[in-house]
């Protein structure tokens, strides 16, 4: 199968997901789309201010899908392509995406408290705490996962033999690639703190 098909495919599978699956769970949550939200009705210039819709679905986007072109890639060299992208199109729809849909939800019916505050309110302070401890378990988690498939992705050196790898010219590439982008970030985040750039 080439990649435009499954390009295609995936994407009629999330846009099917987000109009009729996001529909079906908005319309059972009760959900106002005409309801003003913490920004609108809280806005106080710092912490609560009315937002550009694509702006606020960046950061989502970004949030469920980040590490999905470094990990994906990695874990259909593992298990094979259809099995990852089975993963990416049933997980992101029914897991992913409805778990991000309910945090942001709830967060809204609430005065935009985060999730932690919400444990606190409504379980109490040991829930919250709890919650907390969880959070930073998971992260660490996620960081050495993360860690150990990028770092065995770039490294140069056989694990059996020690001699260099046949794939260590790519390796280092991919290597070389992944600074850059965290250089430029850091370049970039200057750059917009320097000109105050907007948008």
């Amino acid at each position: 199968m080439s990649t435009l098909v499954i390009v295609l495919i995936a994407i009629v599978v999330l846009g099917a997901g987000y109009v009729f699956y996001g529909r079906h769970i908005a319309k059972k949550w009760g959900i106002d789309p005409k309801a003003k939200t913490p920004a609108v009705e809280i806005n106080d210039g710092k912490d609560y201010v009315p937002t550009n819709g694509w702006t606020v679905f960046s950061h989502q986007f970004s949030s469920i899908a980040g590490a999905g072109p470094v990990t994906g890639a990695i874990q259909a060299a593992v298990f094979g392509w259809l099995p990852v992208l089975l993963w990416i199109l049933i997980g992101g729809v029914f897991f992913g995406a409805v778990t991000d849909f309910g945090a942001l939800y709830a967060s809204v019916k609430n005065q935009g408290k985060s999730m932690g505050m919400l444990i606190e309110k409504y379980i109490g302070k040991l829930g919250r705490k709890l919650f907390t401890i969880f959070c930073w378990l998971f992260s660490l988690l996620i960081i050495a996962v993360f860690a150990d498939m990028v770092s065995g992705t770039f490294n140069a050196f056989d694990a059996k033999t020690g001699a260099l790898s046949a794939n260590a010219a790519a390796n280092g590439s991919a290597g070389m690639v992944s600074i850059m982008f965290m250089v430029f970030a850091v370049i970039f985040g200057l750059i917009q703190k320097k000109f105050n750039f907007s948008g």
